[in-house]
């Protein structure tokens, strides 16, 4: 055989297709990406998950709507409450809602029978979930420091604050999961909305608990939004090193999220 032929069909062979999936942790960002940016493009969700949270920093910052009591600004004490709010509103209303019309019209059903399987998605919409709450969280920062935040907190608190935002998220998006897993898309839709709007009331967001009866606030503070604002608030402004309490709330509330989550969830 001449050197001609050989040489082309060694050619060949370098740019012969090689049919086979792609790496695993490629799969799972080309989903995250595409979720981020859907989720970015969706009017509805972008409002929900970062126009409400600063339209509240914003009006409640500036005007006396709410007295918050000795020991806090205004603004000092809605900072932390605004975050935990953008948290439950990605990790938990917006997944809900996205998650169970996804599973309404098949798309889950359909993506877990790709090669990024059931695991994959999983891991793709916590990649979103995160990634979104990372920009939410640099927006309200910016605009609460704008607004005259000025942080009081403890050295710890570059710790303590992404691990209470960790357990506070992973809390939110079991939940989520088993709420759009177990009930009907427009169910899931009309409850994920009622919950959002009972937690922003109640769970000490833009509203002192101190407002509360007294025998009230405990059982309050045991909400994932009272313990994720009060934990927040903690560290943020009131110098806490720890917030053990509520970082043990969180805790608990998303191990019993994801293990019912894990337990109920109907994929189609």
């Amino acid at each position: 055989m001449s050197a001609e032929p050989v040489a082309e069909a060694a050619a060949v062979g370098r740019f012969a297709p090689a049919p086979g999936a792609a790496p695993m942790r490629r799969m799972i960002a080309a989903q995250a990406g595409f979720e981020t940016r859907t989720l970015l493009r969706n009017g509805e969700q972008l409002t929900l998950t970062l126009i409400i949270p600063l339209l509240l920093l914003i009006a409640f910052s500036l005007e006396p709507l709410v007295s918050f009591g000795a020991g806090y600004t205004r603004i000092g004490f809605l900072t932390p409450g605004v975050i935990a709010l953008a948290i439950m509103s990605t990790a938990f209303t917006s997944q809900a809602i996205a998650t169970g019309f996804e599973r309404r019209y098949g798309v889950l059903k359909r993506l877990g029978a790709t090669p990024l399987s059931r695991t994959g998605l999983i891991a793709a919409k916590t990649v979103t979930v995160i990634a979104v709450e990372l920009l939410q969280a640099a927006i309200i920062i910016v605009v609460a420091l704008a607004l005259g935040w000025s942080p009081n907190a403890n050295p710890a608190a570059v710790v303590v604050v992404p691990l209470l935002v960790l357990l506070g998220t992973a809390a939110f998006s079991g939940f989520a999961l088993l709420l759009a897993g177990t009930l009907r898309a427009e169910a899931t839709l009309a409850g994920a909305n009622l919950i959002y709007v009972v937690l922003l009331g109640v769970g000490g967001v833009v509203f002192p608990l101190t407002k509360f009866p007294p025998a009230a606030r405990p059982l309050l503070e045991l909400l994932p939004t009272g313990a994720l604002s009060t934990g927040l608030r903690d560290a943020l402004a009131g110098g806490a090193a720890f917030p053990v309490k509520h970082a043990v709330t969180l805790a608990i509330w998303a191990v019993v999220g994801i293990m019912l989550a894990a337990r109920f969830f109907r994929w189609e």
